[in-house]
C-alpha cells in the first residue's frame, strides 16, 4: 500500500473510534442517570481499576499496557465529565463529582485545567 493508502486506512479508522466513543459516552450518560436515582457516588475507584485491568489483558500489542491505560484513563475521565453533568444537569456538584481519576479534584469551584 501507498502512504495515502495507508493514511485513508487511518482516516476510516478514526471515523470507526469517533463512533464508538460517542456510543460510549451514551452509556455513560445513562449510567449517571442511574446513579444519580440509586444515590451512587460518580467516582467509584474499583469500577475503574476494572476498566484498566481489562482494557489491559485485551491488549495484543502493538501498543504498550502502559500506552493503553493512559488513553483508557482520558477515556474514563471524559466519560466522568458526562456523567457529572448528567448527574447534575443544573450545574450543582458535590465535591465527590469533583474528583479526578488520580483521586485529587481541581479545587472547589475550579475545574479541571482552570488556574486559582
Amino acid at each position: 500500500m501507498t502512504i495515502n493508502e495507508w493514511r485513508r486506512r487511518i482516516d476510516e479508522i478514526d471515523k470507526k473510534l469517533v463512533e464508538l466513543l460517542n456510543e460510549r459516552a451514551r452509556c455513560a450518560i445513562e449510567i449517571g442517570h442511574i446513579k444519580q436515582a440509586e444515590h451512587q457516588p460518580l467516582y467509584q475507584p474499583e469500577r475503574e481499576r476494572d476498566v484498566l485491568e481489562s482494557v489491559e489483558r485485551a491488549n495484543g500489542g502493538p501498543l504498550s499496557h502502559a500506552a493503553i491505560r493512559r488513553l483508557f484513563e482520558r477515556i474514563i475521565d471524559e466519560a466522568r465529565s458526562i456523567e457529572r453533568t448528567a448527574m447534575h444537569p443544573d450545574g450543582a456538584a458535590e465535591e465527590n463529582s469533583r474528583v479526578n481519576s488520580r483521586g485529587a479534584g481541581p479545587g472547589p469551584g475550579r475545574r479541571r485545567g482552570e488556574k486559582g
